[in-house]
């Protein structure tokens, strides 16, 4: 398999050497030419005694003399055409981005001027960008009422992709603590050795509940070197919003004023270097999470190497062989006396 993949990577460096392989079928028909003129003539009463004769081996000979001289031009030809071949390798180091996903699970969330409802189209749009960041260890925090870590820091994706099923709206309580939701996602990245240490974090309300300001979360976060994106989610105006919620886990929906709290998360993401983004449906919340892509990139180190080698001198050594073997027979075996 080695050898099959060798030849193909061959190329010729003077493929106009080529055209002499047009010399070979004149060769042939020049040496037919002559043997025809080299035949005899005898007559015979009888070819009855002739059956049993064979041709001599120095005859048989002969041809081999032609053949070799055949190989010889067809080598020597494909000297003069330059076989090389080129090899190349890369030395990559890739460094990915340590990456929270702090995501609000308020009941607000259950909203539906996204489709179906914020959350879940908060989760799907997430999840295209776990896919699209295979080099980089993503957690995830979920937080309402409470803050609450999902997952750590893990490069096993499909794990942390698998527990977006569980996350239901309300599961740690009700209101909104963005800052105690930020304060957890930071330190589950504020050790991180990584060059890179990023918070996403999306809300569609205000600060209402929590022991931490989200002022205070964004200077903790800016104290460990992680920088913020905040996003803010809701159409401007009325959406259809839940307002009640029954024992039996029916809910009330009524329009109500969208009300986000966008000069904190604006600020937060300001004073840690990062960015605040605003996403009033699906497509325009997958446009930031693709936004917030570009603008995080992995490093890349990319050392590149390549080598031409040049491979006539098995050629030249065969025709060297068969020229040498046309010698040897023709000054032995069927060596022409004066």
């Amino acid at each position: 398999m080695d050898i099959l993949h060798s030849i193909k990577d061959i190329t010729f460096a003077d493929k106009q050497f080529f055209w002499l392989f047009l010399l070979l079928p004149l060769m042939i028909g020049w040496y037919l030419l002559k043997l025809k003129k080299q035949e005899a003539e005898f007559n015979f009463s009888s070819f009855q005694n002739l059956g049993t004769i064979r041709p001599s081996y120095k005859a048989m000979l002969r041809h081999v003399i032609f053949v070799c001289r055949l190989l010889t031009v067809s080598l020597l030809i494909l000297v003069l055409t330059r076989p090389q071949s080129r090899s190349s390798w890369k030395d990559v180091k890739t460094e990915g981005i340590d990456i929270v996903l702090a995501i609000d699970v308020s009941y607000s969330m259950l909203a539906k001027d996204f489709k179906p409802n914020r959350l879940d189209a908060a989760k799907e749009v997430a999840k295209e960008f776990i896919d699209s960041r295979p080099n980089d260890r993503i957690g995830l925090v979920i937080f309402g009422g409470e803050a609450f870590t999902q997952c750590p820091l893990t490069t096993d994706h499909t794990v942390i992709k698998n527990l977006f099923a569980d996350i239901a709206a309300g599961s740690v309580g009700q209101g909104t603590a963005i800052g105690l939701g930020l304060a957890d996602a930071v330190s589950r990245v504020k050790e991180s050795k990584a060059k890179s240490k990023v918070v996403i974090l999306l809300s569609d309300g205000v600060n209402n509940v929590g022991e931490i300001a989200p002022l205070t979360a964004g200077d903790i976060a800016k104290t460990f070197g992680v920088r913020v994106y905040t996003i803010g989610v809701g159409t401007k105006g009325k959406a259809l919003t839940p307002v009640s919620i029954f024992p039996n886990g029916q809910m009330e929906y009524e329009y109500v004023d969208v009300d986000l709290d966008e000069n904190t998360m604006t600020k937060i993401a300001e004073e840690t270097g990062g960015k605040y983004f605003r996403a009033t449906d699906n497509e325009s919340l997958r446009t930031v999470y693709k936004e917030i892509d570009k603008l995080e990139k992995s490093i890349i180190s990319e050392k590149s190497f390549s080598n031409k080698a040049e491979h006539f001198l098995p050629f030249a050594i065969a025709a060297a062989i068969f020229l040498l073997l046309e010698f040897v027979i023709k000054k032995t075996v069927i060596r022409s006396l004066p």
